[in-house]
């Protein structure tokens, strides 16, 4: 499963060899393994850093953007009009003056969906500025041709050293939070070195489709195979890139989550907001539950949309009737998407568990083996239970008769949620 910008060569990437997996990972990873059948590069010598707040990823963002010197690239589900939004092009606008290429897209209906997109006129002052942005995937008639495979990922590269991915967009709310669901939890990554290249492979293949340009060369490529040395060394820092492509790759990130959860041996640990999973990883979550491994989903109690959390509350409460362990967070809308497994290795990205990321659209996630990182997402989901309620029966039949009927109801439709 590769998915590289044409005309450059795969053999750039640092691939972590057999032995060196074996040094800083169990012997028994199968899920490095699995990775490796797959055709997916475990790659070293990354430094790694967990961005658990819209507060601390803006602010880390913006410091990075700043010291860009060749190219800024972003890519997200869509950019609200606000004042996140308008501060970030004006600091692109500013890098422009500086000589720095910005290139921008976003997903066309996931600007459509948002209480504040970027209109044409906007549109046309950031392109006067320098700021090369373009839509993927304009809505044209007939709409229902676009209802499937939008680009929900978020992808940002500076200068191909740094990127960062994980589950926010660009909008204020990930700091201020909204008034109907309160603070609006998410988390982020940021990684510098050798894996950045398939963040930047990501994009630009996108960008070249959408754009009909051929953006490639070294220049966008840095950590060259003899540049070693450029490279920050972090070992055991090791980082896979997992990517969901319509008509490429569309089981990939479906087959990695079931993959990863089959490997778990003691602990299983999910933040995810939309949880509506298919059969599949539901049945194997299940078989976790039957050989002994102790699974912990967090679902939040407040959501930004409807119907879904009614189907998700409902599966929710499926899987605890087999064992699993359901906590309610109550302390906002959790967006997170993530997932430890053994508290030894863990993923942050854009996935959602639901057949819409699983099945339609297009989807980035870091798969990180880094004891640091993942033992950081652990104590957050620790902290996260004091403010969450355990579902138990008794909670579940607190819903109204009618709230439950709803919730099966909406189970039904998962296929497309």
């Amino acid at each position: 499963m590769k998915f590289g910008v044409p005309g450059y060569a795969q053999s750039q990437s640092y691939v972590a060899e057999e032995d060196t997996i074996a040094e800083y990972l169990p012997a028994d990873s199968l899920f490095a393994r699995y990775l490796r059948e797959q055709n997916v590069e475990i790659i070293n010598n990354n430094e790694l850093k967990l961005l658990p707040s819209g507060r601390e990823k803006f602010n880390d963002l913006f410091e990075e953007i700043k010291k860009a010197k060749h190219h800024i690239h972003l890519e997200y589900f869509n950019f609200r009009n606000d004042s996140i939004g308008n501060a970030l092009f004006d600091l692109l606008a500013l890098k422009v003056k500086e000589g720095v290429k910005v290139r921008a897209m976003f997903d066309a209906f996931g600007n459509m969906s948002n209480n504040r997109p970027l209109r044409k006129r906007l549109l046309k002052k950031l392109s006067k500025e320098g700021i090369e942005i373009v839509t993927f995937d304009p809505i044209t008639f007939p709409y229902v041709n676009h209802a499937a495979s939008r680009d929900h990922q978020k992808i940002v590269v500076i200068d191909g050293k740094v990127g960062y991915t994980g589950g926010m967009n660009i909008a204020d709310y990930y700091i201020n939070g909204l008034p109907k669901i309160g603070a609006w939890r998410d988390m982020h990554i940021r990684i510098k070195g050798p894996a950045v290249e398939k963040l930047q492979q990501a994009f630009l293949t996108m960008w070249n489709k959408e754009t009909k340009q051929h953006i490639e060369g070294d220049e966008f490529f840095p950590f060259g195979k003899d540049s070693l040395n450029a490279a920050p060394v972090h070992a055991g820092h090791q980082v896979a890139i997992v990517q969901r492509v319509p008509k490429i790759s569309p089981e990939a990130m479906r087959h990695a989550y079931i993959a990863a959860i089959n490997t778990a041996e003691r602990k299983i640990q999910i933040i995810n907001p939309y949880f509506t999973p298919t059969a599949s990883i539901r049945r194997a979550i299940e078989r976790a539950v039957d050989r002994g491994v102790r699974v912990e989903i967090m679902i939040p109690g407040k959501s930004d949309i409807s119907f879904t959390p009614d189907a998700a509350f409902y599966l929710a409460n499926q899987l605890r009737k087999k064992g699993a362990h359901i906590y309610v967070y109550n302390g906002g809308f959790h967006h997170s998407k993530v997932m430890m497994v053994d508290e030894r290795f863990c993923t942050v990205g854009s996935t959602n568990l639901n057949s819409r990321s699983l099945r339609y659209d297009y989807e980035i996630n870091a798969f990180v083996f880094d004891l640091p990182i993942t033992s950081q997402l652990t104590d957050i989901f620790s902290a996260d239970k004091q403010n969450s309620t355990i579902m138990t029966k008794e909670v579940y039949k607190k819903r109204t008769p009618w709230k439950r009927f709803v919730g099966w109801f909406a189970h039904l439709f998962t296929p497309v949620l």
